[in-house]
């Protein structure tokens, strides 16, 4: 820890500037971890996590700094939900190529004055798309972390309103809301508001929201990092594309990132010496990382509940097998 973190840590604290110190934190954290003194940075995080265990904690601490959460006027329900993850590059399991395409986004935010001096300023709207469970969610957690700023989660049950031009004006109150501060603002299942303008099911009333979302997007100057993530990028209209800095598509994982899954889900519990995670690699050929975590979930619960200190081959092979059934009856519906 170099001089100028000790100088912004002292900052946070004398300020009360909770959003520095997570910001320094875990900049001192990933420094750790560079250094290789991996042992240093798990305790750091842990204390970091333990610390931020109670969400509404947290949200108390942003009370006075920010507007009260906008709600729906037909039901009452909040349209956005406030976060802190604590989740780091170490959690992301993922193409090389899109790990490095991240990691250009809190580069540029942290050097945003550089890039000012020329004109230039940071990508901050992002889209996301990709197949279910390959990252994009955890992708803004980790950007959420790595940037400083908390995450705010859309939420589309709330923000779509059965009464004519209330949908419109929900949208209005997140840009709004968003303008109040700096965030990392996920949009999930963004094709819901994006679809697109000719879709010959859909009313006026739905053309008329993408048409102002668009608009709304397009207009937005904050500093905020605003992501889409969806998984059916083929729903979304041709204008929303354009409306990006960048756009991001996510895989599933290839073999190598899928034993990598393996032995990162499965760490916290000791395993049969005779496992081999390249043999489920090969198993779990077109499983998506989430799918992995449910396998790995399976069989140490098996293994717990059986009263065994080691997860063997047996217990793996057999959540794989249960999981594959879930992929087939997940693809039916």
């Amino acid at each position: 820890m170099n001089s100028d973190d000790i100088e912004r840590l002292f900052q946070a604290f004398a300020t009360k500037d909770e959003r520095l110190f997570q910001q320094v934190a875990q900049e001192i954290i990933e420094h750790e971890e560079q250094l290789n003194h991996h042992l240093v940075a798990i305790k750091l995080r842990k204390i970091i996590k333990d610390q931020f265990k109670d969400q509404s904690k947290y949200q108390s601490t942003l009370s006075f700094r920010t507007q009260p959460i906008p709600r729906d006027n037909e039901k009452g329900f909040p349209l956005l939900e406030i976060k802190k993850p604590f989740s780091d590059w170490s959690d992301l399991i993922i193409s090389q190529e899109v790990e490095e395409r991240l990691r250009e986004i809190p580069l540029e935010i942290k050097n945003k004055d550089i890039l000012s001096n020329y004109g230039l300023k940071p990508k901050n709207k992002l889209l996301f798309y990709g197949p279910p469970g390959t990252g994009k969610t955890l992708s803004a957690k980790v950007l959420s972390s790595a940037i400083g700023y908390p995450l705010l989660v859309v939420k589309f049950e709330s923000l779509i309103s059965s009464f004519l031009g209330e949908t419109a004006a929900n949208i209005r109150k997140v840009f709004d809301y968003i303008e109040s501060g700096r965030w990392v603002v996920l949009f999930d299942e963004f094709d819901i508001i994006g679809k697109k303008r000719d879709d010959p099911t859909e009313h006026g009333e739905i053309k008329r929201v993408v048409n102002n979302f668009m608009l709304m997007l397009e207009d937005y100057q904050g500093e905020s990092v605003l992501i889409a993530a969806t998984n059916h990028p083929q729903l979304l209209d041709s204008g929303v594309w354009r409306r990006f800095d960048d756009i991001i598509q996510f895989e599933l994982p290839n073999t190598e990132s899928r034993i990598r899954l393996y032995e990162k889900k499965m760490s916290v519990i000791p395993r049969d010496t005779t496992i081999d995670f390249a043999s489920f690699a090969n198993q779990s050929n077109n499983f998506s990382g989430s799918d992995i975590e449910q396998v790995a979930n399976r069989a140490m619960k098996n293994t717990l509940l059986d009263k065994r200190k080691r997860v063997t081959k047996d217990d793996i092979e057999r959540a794989i097998i249960r999981q594959k059934e879930m992929i087939s009856i997940r693809e039916k519906v």
